[in-house]
């Protein structure tokens, strides 16, 4: 049996973060994580600066149904080559990241809970719901220092695009969460109570075995 978790939430949230607990407590052999980011379209019949123009919150900019099909496929016992994406060329790259079936699967995003056909994969919904100034400076500071951006690009995409998109299809995604974390990996009562029933599962699948 193949756990799957969702896991969303706007960004800055502390998704990322959740979802690293989760797999560092079990063992590697055990789990394993997709990030719904690197399903980004390859849109490299554009010129770089109308790339940096697109609106990649918007559930469009995603490849979501390559992704449902990967899920499936890992539910299924088959394994996967997972697109990886450079956020400084708003491109895909042609390498790929290879994933084996796992007890536990960890799929994180944005997005991960407003498209029906991927919430029906998951066997846990959570939704980590931080405060919006929080959520928004974790935003500035990782643009600029891992992303490359300058502060004004940060600022002009979150306020065309990041926050209009969160108010549309994020934050209404809510309403499909089994769970919501408030402050993310923050809330250690959350985290524990969560990593003792996927614990749970494992031991059970090594019983089964």
């Amino acid at each position: 049996m193949t756990l799957v978790i969702g896991i969303a939430g706007g960004t800055g949230s502390g998704k990322t973060t959740i979802a690293r607990r989760i797999t560092s407590a079990l063992p590697s052999t055990a789990v394993d994580r997709i990030e719904h980011d690197s399903y980004y379209r390859d849109r490299q019949d554009l010129p770089y600066e109308d790339r940096c123009k697109l609106n990649f919150d918007h559930p469009s900019s995603l490849e979501t149904e390559l992704l449902i099909e990967h899920v499936a496929k890992l539910r299924e016992g088959h394994a996967i080559e997972v697109p990886e994406y450079d956020f400084t060329t708003h491109s895909r790259k042609t390498e790929t990241r290879r994933v084996e079936p796992r007890d536990v699967i960890v799929v994180e995003g944005i997005l991960v809970l407003a498209e029906e056909r991927l919430r029906e994969l998951f066997d846990i919904k959570l939704f980590v719901d931080t405060d919006s100034d929080i959520r928004a400076f974790r935003r500035i500071r990782r643009d600029i220092e891992k992303r490359g951006r300058t502060f004004e690009q940060v600022r002009d995409q979150y306020y065309n695009s990041v926050r209009p998109m969160h108010l549309r299809f994020v934050e209404p995604s809510k309403r499909w969460a089994d769970l919501i974390i408030p402050e993310g990996g923050n809330n250690r009562v959350a985290l524990d109570i969560l990593i003792a029933k996927i614990s749970a599962v494992v031991r059970d699948n090594e019983n089964e075995a």
